[in-house]
């Protein structure tokens, strides 16, 4: 019985250990950190994703902040954690398909502090050609000196009467 014991906390240490080191190396720079958040959101139609590394990339508190347009004409935000994420736009991607892709970036940063306007479009399939939108994510990078954290995405969908500005664009 000692022995199964033994065995079973070190498998589970191994284990722990591997789930670790792979998503270290997902976080150790921001190019590699973005690269992931993108990633395991994005699948086609009916494919799982990976939300267990969805949930390491974010610090504990984290939120993602939608802002549209609501029925009565004004912008709204909504704050979301990311389990509230994981629950409500879930669904929506394996049942639909969805891709989001950056296809530029403008970065400042201050200390551990990194603000990051990462601009996408965003696809149902990876063989469409044409985006069904545009918009731009708001990033907020923590580096702990150790790798980067997800504090908050705050992302709006471009519109007819708010075009992404040219500054957000590729050359």
């Amino acid at each position: 019985m000692k022995y199964c014991i033994i065995l079973l906390l070190l498998i589970s240490n191994l284990f722990l250990y591997s789930i670790q080191a792979q998503t270290s190396t997902k976080v150790e720079s921001m190019d590699s950190m973005l690269y992931h958040l993108y990633n395991v959101i994005s699948g086609e139609k009916g494919q799982e994703r990976n939300w267990d590394l969805m949930r390491s990339l974010f610090v504990t508190d984290a939120k993602l902040i939608p802002v549209r347009l609501n029925s009565e004409g004004i912008m709204e935000s909504r704050s979301m954690s990311v389990e509230d994420y994981i629950q409500n736009a879930g669904p929506y991607l394996i049942e639909n398909g969805f891709f989001e892709k950056e296809i530029h970036r403008v970065v400042d940063n201050y200390g551990s502090i990194t603000q990051v306007f990462s601009t996408y479009e965003s696809y149902h399939s990876e063989k469409d050609d044409k985006p069904f939108a545009r918009g731009i994510n708001s990033i907020q990078l923590l580096f702990d000196s150790n790798r980067w954290w997800i504090v908050n995405i705050y992302w709006q969908n471009e519109t007819s009467d708010s075009p992404i500005p040219s500054r957000y664009l590729p050359d």
